[in-house]
């Protein structure tokens, strides 16, 4: 698995009205793109946007990178939108998904 870390800070004149229209697209077509594992996005105390991306291969990664709406969307962003933004680009090593609600659940019902 591959994951891509998005961080960014917006301008104060940014159109967020915009940027919100944009983003929500993105989210839609990501959904569908071959590859793709899943996103989740927040906003930190201080205004910081992150977006965590897993993707199954590198190669998914360089097809959503590469997409012409996404492409797009980016140059919008940088020329109007953001103020600054990094991104990381990770392979897992490992990932451990524990439900610990559902392992209590079940010896409950022993």
């Amino acid at each position: 698995m591959i994951l891509v870390v998005f961080r960014s800070r917006n301008r104060p004149d940014g159109d967020l009205e915009e940027y919100s229209r944009r983003s929500k697209r993105l989210h839609e077509l990501v959904q569908q793109h071959p590859g793709f594992i899943s996103i989740e996005s927040f906003e930190t105390p201080d205004g910081e946007e992150v977006s965590l991306e897993l993707f199954e291969n590198e190669e998914s990664v360089k097809a959503w990178r590469d997409n012409p709406e996404h492409r797009d969307t980016q140059r919008w962003a940088r020329e109007h939108f953001y103020s600054w933004y990094s991104a990381q680009v990770s392979e897992v090593i490992r990932a451990y998904d524990v439900d610990l609600m559902a392992q209590k659940e079940t010896a409950a019902a022993s």
